[in-house]
């Protein structure tokens, strides 16, 4: 509860909504489906948040046995996931062994009309596995030693920072850099220089090459360059500082940006796979979530605790939606 109320805070900077979460059993609809070829869309290019997304729950899924088999997983990267979302509502619509990777990023895209004729209701949303505090970082020699260092130098001159993440331009890549920027009191928010990928793994290839100053995205896709010394982390957009492996990481708050980027990871379906199928891979993920082996993904990706199955993702899906649109509007990025 306390992570939900954060993220809905976050979004809207309003009144906190309540979520109740209640876990879907398995019932006996569920039982009588099971999947053949278990498939899983990762809407970006390998190494980025929904790539970690399909393949770390389908290895977990396998190896608490909540699947038969293994589930293959499709990178389709394009359009900041519009072009998997395209192709699972005009292609695969009826399809009952897929499933595809979703973020606040997919809420983004759908709140500010980048897929267009495509609206949330032509899919079905099942669930969380978390949520992914977003990161601002540089290259280890980096003349940026903290966010206000970065933060004045784009005030001085936006044009001549390379910022890059794994969304489109205007996604929550994006977006994550123009909530820092506007809490910095940076007026010309348009001038500054997002540079769109694939995914979050291409643009810190990028960083790395020089071609980028700075990298915007998710602590789960930063954490290996971390470890390598190749990724210096700013600050993490998280309320408070984490805990273990992540405690060195300063906050924007603690340093005077009050800025917070939760982003939800979870799965949408096919709007017409069938109400089995769709029970059925609803009770499997919550059971996943609740398995000391996927905890142990969480702790060690630096995910936070969001638990939303069913009904009560899909209506938070809708407000999350409602409440980024909103924001777009006050930053302009959509009139």
């Amino acid at each position: 509860m306390e992570e939900t109320q954060m993220l809905k805070t976050t979004l809207t900077g309003g009144a906190v909504v309540a979520t109740l979460v209640i876990g879907l059993p398995i019932g006996a609809t569920a039982q009588e489906f099971t999947p053949d070829q278990p498939e899983c869309i990762a809407p970006a290019a390998a190494g980025g948040g929904w790539d970690f997304t399909c393949r770390q729950v389908a290895r977990v899924l396998r190896e608490t046995d909540l699947i038969d088999g293994t589930m293959r997983v499709q990178n389709l990267s394009g359009g900041g996931g519009g072009v998997a979302y395209a192709e699972v509502v005009n292609k695969r619509n009826d399809e009952d062994d897929l499933i595809v990777a979703a973020s606040t990023a997919t809420a983004t895209r759908l709140a500010q009309g980048a897929f267009p004729g495509n609206t949330m209701d032509e899919v079905r949303w099942l669930g969380t596995i978390g949520a992914d505090y977003g990161v601002i970082g540089v290259r280890p020699d980096s003349e940026f030693e903290d966010l206000p260092g970065l933060m004045t130098a784009l005030s001085e001159d936006p044009t001549a920072i390379s910022i890059g993440g794994g969304s489109a331009s205007g996604g929550w890549d994006h977006l994550k850099v123009l909530m820092a920027a506007q809490e910095a009191g940076i007026e010309n928010l348009r001038a500054i220089k997002y540079v769109a990928f694939a995914g979050g793994g291409e643009a810190i290839s990028q960083l790395l090459a020089g071609s980028l100053q700075a990298y915007t995205g998710d602590l789960s896709e930063a954490m290996g360059f971390v470890e390598s010394g190749d990724l210096r982390v700013l600050a993490v957009l998280a309320p408070e500082r984490l805990e273990g492996d992540f405690a060195d990481f300063p906050t924007a708050r603690e340093q005077g940006l009050d800025v917070v980027g939760a982003n939800w990871r979870g799965f949408y379906a096919p709007g017409g796979m069938s109400d089995a199928a769709y029970d059925w891979w609803v009770g499997q993920l919550d059971t996943m979530y609740e398995s000391e082996a996927w905890q142990s993904v969480m702790e060690s990706n630096g995910l936070a605790d969001l638990d939303l199955q069913g009904a009560e993702f899909t209506d938070f899906v809708s407000d999350s939606i409602s409440e980024i649109e909103t924001i777009s509007r006050e930053i302009g990025l959509i009139q």
